[in-house]
């Protein structure tokens, strides 16, 4: 109690200084425990971007590069899949469902994915979470589109206006437009934080649509290609998808189904196992998370030193002050004590503070966090890595504090209450 109060009233003495120590301490341990939610944050989105889905068949290639065009709309795929090998593999008896991906062409920067209504029935994300629409309704006719909510929010969207896809692009207006047969926004999705609100979501035959008549990837001579209104859903045949989704009726037969999958005599198929192939590209990407760690911690470490600078400043200033309290009986072994303490004061208060802003900023930016970057603050408020962390903090601050007490301790009584001129 008797440090307690001396450390109070000799902090009230330096009570800018003080709480200028504070104040960096507070932020620098914001800052650490921000990154690290962050971090965990964006760990979570990137291994639950798709869920409850046991595999992931295309063209062989690569595992990372079918998640990457098929799941990230980055990329292109190297070949296609025939629909009758598709429509072969899906009538296989341990499959529940499919999804079926057509990917190729782009709007103003967005892909462009041909799929079917199983699209909005079986895609999970993030666990549960299945696709909602926030306006309109799912895919139906065949010039129907349904939008990403970051299509609709930067291109100012809304139900009814007309989109024209580019051909073979993903990037940038595109040159090929196929102007004479737009769609119709239909549908806008909600929010989801993923790759999917990235992306604009026409029918299978509707893709087939826009590039009938072309021959050999080019396109028809204008006014010999078949007039929009005579174009018929029930009258298009598909020929090829991108990849596809699956979802398996027992998760014990994924491996099984994934073998036969890959030793398809048939053609040449590639099946992933999504959640493993994340989780592969995740560690590739962990160089990052430790940089941004280690640029926390260095934050960190220059509030600390900021902190020792002014309890080492303050020395000169407090000489006469620990020769009185030498005079007065406190041996050496006391005035350490008594500064290691307010070392120790300092750090509690500041690390604490700085949960706790962490903690708040975290429910306050929550909302713009999830619509701006689609970071989704789950799970608890701080985990054990944070405590442990919170803990080390403390350490290190308070053992910082040893220097100046060390220093203080070596101070002759007759220096300290010497006048200097």
């Amino acid at each position: 109690m008797i440090f307690l109060n001396l450390a109070v009233k000799s902090l009230k003495n330096r009570a800018f200084a003080s709480i200028l120590t504070v104040i960096s301490i507070a932020l620098s341990m914001t800052l650490l425990l921000s990154v690290e939610r962050a971090q965990r944050a964006a760990q979570e989105g990137f291994t639950s971007t798709v869920s409850k889905t046991d595999l992931i068949v295309g063209a062989r290639s690569g595992s990372l590069n079918l998640l990457l065009f098929t799941v990230f709309n980055m990329g292109n795929a190297t070949n296609n899949v025939s629909f009758e090998t598709y429509e072969d593999i899906k009538k296989n008896p341990a499959i529940e469902w499919t999804i079926p991906y057509s990917l190729g062409d782009g709007h103003r920067g967005f892909r462009v994915v041909g799929t079917n209504e199983d699209f909005f029935k079986h895609y999970h994300y993030r666990g549960d979470n299945q696709i909602e629409l926030s306006q309109g309704h799912a895919l139906q006719d065949l010039w129907d589109v349904v939008i990403g909510a970051d299509v609709a929010r930067k291109l100012n969207y809304k139900l009814g206006d007309r989109v024209i896809v580019a051909h073979g692009v993903t990037k940038g207006e595109g040159v090929q437009k196929h102007d004479t047969r737009p769609f119709e926004v239909i549908g806008i999705m909600k929010s989801t934080g993923t790759p999917l609100d990235r992306a604009v979501y026409i029918s299978l035959e509707g893709m087939e649509a826009l590039h009938m008549d072309w021959q050999s990837g080019a396109a028809p001579v204008p006014g010999k290609e078949t007039p929009t209104e005579q174009i018929k859903k029930e009258n298009i045949k598909i020929h090829t998808i991108t990849s596809f989704f699956v979802g398996a009726k027992s998760r014990i037969e994924t491996l099984k189904l994934q073998r036969q999958i890959n030793e398809y005599k048939e053609e040449p198929l590639l099946a992933i196992i999504p959640g493993a192939t994340l989780s592969e590209l995740w560690q590739g990407l962990s160089y990052v998370e430790n940089v941004l760690r280690m640029v926390s911690f260095m934050v960190l470490a220059v509030g600390f030193m900021a902190m020792l600078i002014a309890l080492t400043t303050s020395l000169n200033e407090r000489r006469r002050e620990m020769a009185i309290l030498r005079a007065v009986g406190a041996r050496p072994g006391h005035i350490v004590g008594l500064l290691v303490f307010e070392s120790a004061l300092l750090t509690i208060i500041g690390v604490l503070s700085g949960a706790v802003l962490s903690i708040v900023l975290a429910a306050i930016l929550k909302p713009w966090l999830e619509n701006e970057f689609g970071l989704y603050l789950t799970g608890p408020a701080m985990t054990a890595k944070e405590l442990i962390y919170i803990f080390i903090a403390i350490v290190i601050g308070t053992l910082i504090g040893l220097i100046p007490a060390l220093r203080a301790q070596n101070q002759a009584l007759k220096d300290g209450l010497s006048i200097r001129l």
